[in-house]
């Protein structure tokens, strides 16, 4: 792998090396990308004008078709609807080709593509709308009625039918294009996205990166790809034909706006969409479209591994099972590489703010480690294991894990403080897991300092959560924490105090958050604490000793 990557990044290869300065150092850039998504998107889109992109039941569209649709769309937003570079104009939708083309026309646009959670209820979608001041909002029907419940919203709305073809949910744009509008002209320091995070605080912030980083962030995980058929090629067993793959995943979320929709760009990768995760819908796909790649959350590639009838499908053409977002079972690992006829597993390790690039671990070598994030992604990332005062510790010793590269956000929108806290004075970005790097390299994460839970790749703030329950007018006290899962990897819990003389239970307090928050944030299992909620010498909440009480309850109650 190393040797490859030397050769893909040397001075007369295929990606040679840049530098940029950031933090007073140099970091390497990958020379070859393109400054700006709009060129990024216009050299791709030609050189596979002809080849299929996006299959979405029925609707199969090349990637000329893409491109044109979307350079419609931003010639709309210029001269009907007046964007005008770095205003942020929000897509708050399900999967569907109008979601990739909407995002492409915004950023050629020169607006800043505002990626909302399409799971989110109407106080979630306010919130965010409201943190980053979207002028504009582009929303599916099912979000439309969310958002109409907004009282007093400024951003203009307008609903996308999206399970319509192209030419139909996207009329309102095409009837509005003016073919002698001119985009602008954009570079990589101007704003492109922005992402949202839920870190310990509760606070939904939004991630903004710049163009840089997002090209620069594909790129890296072009070099991964390209290292990776290097090796196959060498070995004898060269990929043939179109490679493609199923779109698992939320396009709000970093893996498959970054990993799976962009980067198949450049690739030339067919994308097959599914509108709702079905394991068995998943499989007929990969037979029918002949997908190469799959990656999602880790519960996917299990639900495929121990289906009952994955026999009656051939899923030989898929070479790797991926996933992010959270780490595999150790036990998957193994059965995925002993069970799924020569396809291997792989896993990789990023998150919203460093635009999915982090660590990666491939096939043998995570066979070797299942139980390892992997070691940073060649040629951009630089990782550290990092101590409390941001100094790095000694080879084998646990601390924060730091990542520095190009490819970070920029800043939280807004938030000077939240950005001030979130990097080091060199640069490295904080995030908030704790781990560890072995002799040859490899990252293993074992611990998390910010106050949340992972449910089969989804973050959720435990401040969030509790904060939820404390608009109950029952509720005292309250704490939520992460219960094992076995299909999940961890799901909310929560234990709760009621003020004196309320009453309330576990299913009415679940309802109750449900018209609050989305549905994956709601606990799985709440407990009622007569008593009072034990407390620190600080006086809060003891959510440790909470946390190991009710994981031993709810792991017996199991049993």
């Amino acid at each position: 792998m190393e040797s490859t990557m030397a050769a893909l990044t040397a001075a007369d290869g295929p990606l040679a090396l840049g530098r940029v300065e950031r933090y007073g150092i140099t970091l390497p850039t990958i020379g070859t990308a393109p400054p700006a998504l709009p060129y990024y998107f216009a050299h791709y889109a030609n050189e596979h004008r002809d080849l299929v992109f996006l299959v979405a039941g029925q609707e199969r569209l090349t990637f000329g078709e893409v491109h044109a649709a979307a350079t419609r769309v931003a010639r709309a937003l210029v001269s009907a609807h007046g964007v005008t570079k770095g205003e942020r104009i929000g897509i708050a939708m399900r999967n569907s080709p109008s979601w990739i083309i909407l995002y492409m026309g915004i950023v050629m646009a020169g607006g800043i593509a505002t990626l909302l959670n399409g799971w989110w209820q109407t106080e979630e979608l306010e919130a965010a709308i409201a943190e980053v001041d979207c002028r504009m909002v582009f929303a599916d029907p099912p979000r439309v009625k969310r958002i109409a419940a907004i009282a007093g919203l400024s951003a203009e709305v307008i609903e996308i039918c999206d399970m319509e073809p192209i030419a139909v949910a996207l009329a309102p744009l095409f009837d509005a294009d003016d073919d002698a509008a001119e985009l602008p002209i954009l570079g990589p320091d101007h704003a492109a996205t922005i992402l949202f995070t839920s870190g310990s605080t509760g606070l939904s912030k939004g991630a903004l990166s710049d163009h840089r980083a997002i090209t620069q962030g594909v790129f890296n995980y072009l070099a991964q790809t390209l290292m990776m058929v290097g090796i196959a090629t060498a070995q004898g067993n060269p990929p043939t034909g179109q490679p493609s793959t199923l779109l698992t995943i939320p396009l709000f979320h970093v893996t498959a706006e970054v990993t799976v929709f962009l980067q198949s760009i450049a690739m030339g990768r067919k994308v097959v969409m599914m509108p709702k995760w079905d394991a068995r819908e998943a499989m007929r796909l990969i037979e029918a479209e002949g997908i190469t790649y799959f990656v999602g959350v880790p519960l996917m590639s299990f639900e495929i591994l121990t289906h009952p009838d994955r026999a009656n499908y051939d899923l030989s053409t898929v070479t790797d099972f991926g996933c992010g977002g959270a780490p595999r079972p150790v036990d998957h690992v193994r059965r995925l590489d002993a069970e799924m006829g020569g396809s291997s597993p792989l896993i990789g390790y990023g998150l919203t703010e460093t635009n999915a690039v982090g660590t990666g671990n491939w096939r043998s070598n995570y066979i070797a480690k299942p139980n390892s994030a992997g070691r940073p992604s060649a040629p951009l990332s630089d990782l550290a294991i990092l101590d409390d005062a941001g100094r790095p510790v000694p080879q084998g010793e646990r601390g924060e894990v730091g990542i520095r590269s190009v490819v970070n956000f920029r800043e939280y929108w807004n938030r000077p403080e939240a950005t001030a806290a979130a990097f080091t004075a060199d640069g490295y970005f904080l995030t908030g897991d704790v781990g560890y790097l072995d002799e040859e390299g490899y990252l293993f994460i074992v611990d998390r300092k910010k106050d949340i839970i992972i449910r089969g790749g989804e973050n959720i703030s435990c401040q969030e959560v509790e904060a939820a329950l404390y608009e109950h007018p029952g509720v005292a006290e309250a704490a939520v924490f992460g219960l094992a899962d076995e299909k999940f990897g961890e799901v909310p819990g929560a234990v709760v105090h009621l003020r004196e003389g309320e009453q309330a239970g576990q299913d009415e307090l679940r309802v109750f958050l449900a018209e609050h928050i989305a549905a994956f944030k709601v606990p799985q299992r709440i407990w009622i604490s007569d008593a009072a909620l034990p407390r620190l010498g600080t006086e809060k909440i003891d959510k440790v000793s909470l946390r190991a009480t009710y994981r031993a309850l709810a792991a017996a109650n199991a049993a």
